[in-house]
């Protein structure tokens, strides 16, 4: 690839496009899903703070400001570049499955579905994952990144319009428990639009944990004070409340699940496109089908059909669905299941996959899985769940930050978790985990419920890095529209030299054709939604292949909402990308 390629657009460029322009900057730069949480995380930047200090702020703020679809208490996939370290590191803000869940118990119990409450929650991972990280690669405490959070929590926030939209659809879950009513629908309904949002219980259960560790830190420094706060919420009063709502309902969490969870940090799983390294998550979420799709492109055949194209857009979504089929097949949590990733993202596998993919022909449906142990590139289906009749609904949803600061440093994370599927426990404002809910009842299913298992998680953030040119953290909500979301947007930067807000800002397409990885795991084969004005160009010649064409209305939020940002290593500027199909908002200078 042209070492100046992925700039040069950028500075031929005389009228600006999009929405929005650009953000440039010299010295550190955040963006993320709500504005409040970019200016949190560069009120920590402006403080000293570096990297991995802002994120957390912006990751914790996005909790509170986004509490439909971002929780506390939920998960918090992170991806972490230290300027002077040569590897990507991930700590796996996922939690387990209770010690005593099993296939057997919800087949036996509740007709082998998951139902919505206590009996899907899984540990909360993102307070360990946070601390985790201000405990090895930042330099600030959790009062110092909480204090945002706080501040939104007890003062209020003006509601945003997504937010009021989908906590009115969820009335009557929210309903279904006092506790959750009294935080989510106050005064008897869903808050309006501008209507200011406040979560005291919430306000005070982060207080407590700043509370813990100054008491800690002042007797044994910054991390016993660290392992102090981590403590209140596991170990404490707080796991206390939570334990009390699990009996009160007959969940399955027990003090020792709590008290024995712990993220993991390990190096991130990576691919290469061309001179840049892409990096996700392992394969206890969905992050690596990004790389496997990633894989399966060539960035001068992707020019040479012309940006989205018909044959460009059949191509990758034909890409994606490989990915998909491999994910159903093999991912799930590594410390149960055997993943070949090493295989799975070989060149060698990666060249027998590509030629399933045909240009006159769209699959109809899942294509089959590879199995990179032998190099085949096609494994039959034994069994498939059956279409689903309906229109694929929303799934559930979630949010992204990312931050790069004036040192070089990089963070990357999706923090999430709804609140209307699970059950707020009462004087905390935590709704803890529900994604047991991207879980199967089948036991020969590789994210299958298991005790002390993770289920496989969408979230999944990403850095793209060419050493000595750039780095690129980007991610977006979605479900499983995500990585979906994000290959394009990467391509859009890398492959055709658009500017971040640019690419997050030019049309999408997302593939519907695989099992949803949110209960009731629904099934579309061959749906491809396409925001209308790329339907009406390109619409009829991909029906014509074979896929089942729908148009989403522009700018959609189902399309997800990418946030990026561009760091070019030899210059020092920042460019910044955030997407307004959504509140996303970058900041910085």
């Amino acid at each position: 690839m042209n070492q100046d390629f992925l700039f040069a657009r950028w500075r031929e460029k005389t009228a600006r496009t999009t929405a929005r322009p650009s953000l440039l900057g010299t010295r550190h730069m955040a963006v993320a899903g709500h504005y409040h949480a970019a200016h949190a995380a560069f009120a920590i930047l402006e403080a000293g703070g570096n990297a991995v200090d802002a994120g957390c702020a912006a990751g914790l703020a996005l909790g509170v400001l986004i509490p439909d679809i971002v929780n506390v208490a939920g998960v918090a996939p992170i991806l972490i570049k230290m300027a002077d370290r040569a590897e990507v590191i991930s700590i796996s803000g996922l939690g387990t499955w209770p010690r005593a869940a099993s296939v057997e118990f919800f087949q036996r119990n509740h007709g082998g579905r998951i139902p919505m409450g206590v009996l899907r929650t899984v540990v909360p991972a993102a307070p360990a994952a946070w601390i985790k990280a201000l405990e090895h690669f930042g330099t600030m405490s959790f009062g110092d990144i909480a204090a945002a959070a706080i501040r939104f929590a007890e003062e209020g926030f003006p509601t945003p319009p997504l937010m009021a939209d989908l906590i009115a659809e969820h009335t009557a879950d929210y309903a279904r428990w006092p506790s959750s009513a009294a935080v989510y629908l106050p005064g008897g309904r869903a808050p309006r639009t501008g209507e200011i949002f406040r979560q005291a219980d919430l306000a005070r259960t982060l207080r407590h944990m700043v509370d813990q560790e100054r008491a800690a830190a002042a007797r044994g420094g910054r991390k016993a004070g660290l392992a102090a706060a981590r403590d209140a919420f596991y170990r404490g009063d707080i796991a206390a409340a939570i334990l009390r709502t699990q009996r009160e309902h007959d969940g399955l969490m027990t003090a020792e699940d709590l008290s024995g969870f712990e993220p993991e940090i390990e190096t991130a799983a990576s691919t290469r496109f061309g001179d840049i390294d892409v990096h996700s998550c392992g394969p206890w979420c969905q992050g690596p089908a990004l790389l496997q799709a990633v894989n399966l492109l060539d960035a001068a055949a992707l020019r040479g059909l012309g940006h989205n194209s018909p044959d460009y857009v059949h191509v990758v979504t034909e890409a994606l669905k490989l990915a998909f089929a491999d994910r159903e097949k093999h991912y799930g949590d590594p410390r149960f299941v055997d993943v070949p990733l090493d295989g799975l993202l070989s060149a060698d596998y990666a060249a027998r996959r590509r030629a399933l993919i045909r240009m006159d022909r769209a699959w109809p449906g899942l294509p089959p899985a590879g199995d990179p142990r032998t190099m085949t590139a096609e494994v039959p289906w034994t069994t498939l769940p059956p279409p689903t009749p309906t229109p694929a609904r929303a799934a559930k949803d979630t949010s992204y930050a990312c931050v790069v600061d004036r040192w070089g440093n990089v963070f990357s994370a999706t923090p999430s978790d709804s609140s209307y599927d699970g059950v707020v426990v009462p004087g905390t404002g935590l709704t803890p985990s529900t994604r047991g809910s991207q879980s199967r009842v089948d036991a020969a299913h590789p994210s299958s419920v298991a005790g002390g298992k993770r289920p496989r998680l969408t979230p999944s953030p990403a850095i793209a890095i060419a050493p000595g040119r750039f780095a690129m953290p980007f991610g977006t909500p979605g479900g499983d529209v995500q990585i979906q979301a994000m290959l394009q947007v990467f391509l859009n930067i890398v492959a055709f030299g658009m500017d971040p807000q640019e690419a997050v800002e030019a049309p999408r397409f997302a593939s519907a054709s695989f099992p949803d990885s949110f209960a009731p795991h629904a099934y579309h084969p061959g749906r491809l939604a396409i925001e209308q004005r790329l339907a009406a160009r390109i619409g009829e010649p991909l029906a014509a292949r074979g896929h089942q064409v729908v148009e989403w209305p522009d700018g959609v939020w189902r399309a997800g909402s990418i946030c990026t940002i561009v760091h070019d290593i030899r210059t020092g500027l920042l460019a910044a990308g955030a997407d307004p199909r959504r509140v996303s908002y970058a900041t910085g200078w």
